[in-house]
């Protein structure tokens, strides 16, 4: 595909220069490495690294024209100044790919914690309905039969990135696309030209509060999901513009005063639009009746939780109420999803325990995740300094991340030590961060809710040593927890990223205990060199 640059420009929203240059242009990019002849470059600053520094090695990669900051340029390639171009780039790389969310209906969901898992279930809806869907979450991009990895840690696509994805749906003869948005993706801009048609939040809770300055700058962020839709211009396939989000949530009173669009909310309230009734869990599952004024429609879900409720409600409000398919087909669609890829995974190798890996990296998530578990026990109840040592037990290993919101350290090892008879702290992502420091600041948030170490809680700095010996202490009937990573595949130490699977580490820690083959632990440098070495090498 080949644009000319004043054509990208031709339905640009903000304040440009006039006189934009009629060059072709082969592609858009955003790192310097990645440049092929005939490209755009954009030149963004980051928090770290300022991309305008990178302008020479862009143009000696074949780079034919240059987006940079106003009153930057002094370069032999044409050079267009904005005021930001991290906001042009997604309206850029909109226009290069002929704009291709004007074509599609675009379901938009964020939130703190289940966006991936609320995004499966609609688009499994949407494709036992019949309906020729496609998916971007941060696990991968679905495109018909193919499935596109979408990188190792967890954030929406870059824009140029998504606008790519969206148009090889259309020509692909997809109609809908269901497309997970993070806080960051709304921050920067990524999403802006996604032209959404439905949003949907699932939560909003504690996550990213280093980054976005607080609870409520993180939560105008997700706001801007709804702010959009009033922009959605018109579209053959029509305009739900419809808002839905969660009755149960903190973020409900803000949200609900703050939507200007059509809006419906679900939740387990007698007051919600779409609510659940005569709700059970199971190990195997959740079962309950989805009800509205307009029907009453039983629902099973192989997805465990009380957490899985509201994310089926969501989903299933958006395809009845904004789709208009049938509650039957949605209840069929929900049914239909086995699992997600890191989402309460169960590893069974035929040990005598159950072992689960989850992605659960927040204090909303884990609190979450450690309630499902204890509801998966029999007669499950909160451990107490007292505890029958023969009773099932709920084992959790877990770390938090570094150079990233500190105070959810503390209020995660808190979290752990009401909820887990066990809880082992360990690494994730320490990156340049001392990880001893990291786990001092997560045994304290232990021990103020009356964790033990040496009895209730351990810290092992190694992530494959601390899976390790949670699987040794399981017995019979209890259940192991491994929070934190879910799907990712790579752990950040220093500044590397080495390649990293917990639900490979725990088939590996498994095999180990029965004595059967199986995959080697994956490597990590905390196997075999102190922190001080590791942080030097960097």
């Amino acid at each position: 595909m080949t644009k000319t640059l004043a054509q990208l420009f031709i339905d640009f929203p903000f304040p440009h220069p006039s006189d934009i240059p009629d060059i072709p242009i082969t592609g858009i990019a955003i790192d310097s490495r990645a440049v092929k002849p005939g490209n755009l470059f954009v030149a963004m600053k980051g928090g770290t690294v300022d991309r305008h520094d990178f302008i020479p090695n862009a143009i000696a990669n074949g780079a034919v024209a240059v987006i940079g900051d106003v009153g930057r340029g002094g370069i032999p390639t044409p050079y267009i100044g904005l005021d930001n171009p991290r906001q042009a780039l997604t309206f850029l790389a909109a226009a290069f790919n002929n704009w291709p969310a004007r074509r599609l209906t675009v379901i938009g969901i964020t939130g703190t914690d289940g966006k991936t898992t609320t995004t499966n279930l609609l688009y499994n809806i949407l494709r036992t309905a019949g309906l020729k869907a496609g998916m971007i979450s941060t696990v991968n991009a679905v495109i018909g039969d193919e499935v596109l990895d979408t990188g190792f840690h967890v954030t929406t696509p870059d824009a140029h990135d998504v606008q790519a994805y969206l148009a090889r749906m259309v020509d692909a003869g997809l109609t809908h696309v269901v497309l997970e948005t993070t806080s960051h993706a709304w921050a920067q801009y990524r999403v802006d030209a996604c032209e959404f048609d439905i949003g949907i939040v699932t939560n909003i809770t504690w996550e990213h509060m280093d980054q976005h300055g607080g609870y409520e700058n993180y939560r105008a962020a997700k706001a801007r999901l709804f702010e959009s839709l009033g922009k959605t211009r018109a579209k053959t396939s029509g305009n739900p513009r419809l808002a839905i989000i969660n009755r149960d949530d903190q973020s409900f009173d803000f949200l609900d005063d703050f939507i200007q669009t059509k809006k419906l909310n679900y939740g387990l309230q007698d007051s919600a639009d779409l609510r659940a009734e005569n709700v059970t869990y199971s190990p195997t599952g959740i079962h309950f009746t989805a009800a509205s004024k307009d029907f009453r429609v039983d629902v099973t879900s192989p997805l465990v939780g009380a957490y899985n409720v509201s994310n089926c409600l969501a989903a299933f409000t958006a395809a009845v109420y904004g789709l208009g398919i049938s509650p039957e087909d949605a209840a069929r669609g929900l049914a239909s999803l086995a699992g997600i890829p890191g989402r309460m995974e169960r590893i069974d190798l035929g040990q005598p325990f159950t072992a689960i890996v989850d992605f659960a990296h927040t204090p909303n998530a884990l609190k979450v995740a450690l309630e499902a578990a204890r509801a998966m026990l029999p007669n499950s109840y909160l451990p107490t300094p007292n505890d029958n040592e023969d009773r099932p037990k709920v084992i959790v290993t877990f770390g938090s991340a570094g150079l990233r919101d500190k105070e959810k350290r503390r209020m995660m090892a808190e979290t752990s030590a009401e909820l887990a008879d066990v809880t082992i702290l360990t690494a994730e992502d320490p990156r340049i961060e001392s990880l001893e420091g990291i786990l001092e600041e997560m045994a304290n948030g232990a021990r103020s809710r009356g964790g033990r170490e040496g009895e209730t809680f351990w810290r092992v700095a190694d992530r494959g040593e601390a899976i390790r010996l949670a699987v040794k202490m399981a017995r019979p009937g209890d259940i192991v927890l491994a929070c934190g990573k879910g799907h990712e595949q790579s752990m950040c130490f220093g500044q590397i990223e080495y390649l990293w699977d917990d639900r490979i580490a725990m088939r590996a820690a498994l095999s180990e205990l029965l004595g059967i083959p199986g995959p080697q632990m994956p490597y990590l440098p905390s196997q075999d060199k102190s922190e001080s070495d590791w942080l030097r090498n960097t």
